[in-house]
């Protein structure tokens, strides 16, 4: 009996091994090094990118009247240093300070009652007592109560606040005119490392004068901020304990 637990044990501890052995192999590669900044890499030639295909209007064409400084698409008459071109570059501001508070309570109470007898029954009902032996009483054969009640109460609380501003490449101009944009910061400081990230799709009249142009005005916006290195590896599970958690039905 020993024997086949020390199996079992010898083979649970192999299979995490084996799950997480890759990555310890590249971690203890790396002892003593510094996490390593990611190159900078043209994301159209990423095996992950795909270009953004959604249904679009037919975009405007561009009409050019006679005498007339004014041309058919553009913003102003001067020129425009604000972004609109694939490669152009312009700046993400991330201000989100959301604070949600939802509580709900509900109680339900029934009560229920039933009650049947036979008087007379052509003259049978004196019959029921030879059924019954005698103790049965016509004016109350059926009598029934049920009662029920159910409470419940319900409390959400989230709070959330992130100040960042970014940098972002736009990486293509829908046919509508919109800007598909993409940006990718990353910060070392000691032995950790901080990534950001930000997609989402824009319109060109969303970018301010600066340039700039504010979270809550992208579409599909995909924004994430994390990190990797020694304190975030101590704030996560081990992944053993990770595996476990996934694998353990209780």
């Amino acid at each position: 009996m020993i024997r086949k637990h020390l199996q079992l044990v010898v083979t649970i501890g192999l299979s995490l091994t084996v799950i997480g052995c890759g990555n310890t192999l590249e971690r203890i590669s790396r002892v003593g090094d510094r996490p390593p900044l990611s190159p900078i890499e043209n994301p159209n030639a990423s095996e992950l990118y795909q270009p953004v295909s959604l249904p679009m209007p037919d975009p405007v064409s561009d009409v050019r009247q006679p005498a007339s400084l004014w041309r058919q698409g553009s913003r102003a008459f001067f020129k425009d240093q604000r972004a609109g071109r694939v490669g152009d570059i312009l700046t993400v501001v991330i201000e989100i300070d959301d604070e949600a508070e939802l509580d709900n309570s509900t109680s339900r109470a029934r009560t229920a009652g039933e009650s049947a007898g036979l008087d007379n029954l052509l003259g049978y009902e004196s019959r029921i007592n030879n059924i019954f032996d005698g103790d049965a009483l016509p004016t109350n054969l059926v009598n029934a109560d049920s009662d029920s009640s159910s409470t419940g109460t319900g409390s959400t609380q989230r709070e959330e606040e992130i100040d960042l501003r970014m940098a972002a490449i736009i990486t293509q101009v829908l046919p509508n005119g919109n800007f598909v944009i993409q940006g990718s910061q990353q910060v070392r400081v000691n032995y950790e490392l901080r990534d950001l990230q930000v997609k989402g799709i824009i319109r060109p009249e969303d970018i301010t004068s600066l340039n700039e142009v504010p979270y809550d005005k992208i579409a599909e916006a995909r924004i994430s901020y994390g990190g990797a290195g020694t304190i975030s590896d101590v704030q996560q599970p081990r992944y053993g304990q990770q595996v476990f958690d996934i694998l353990f039905p209780f």
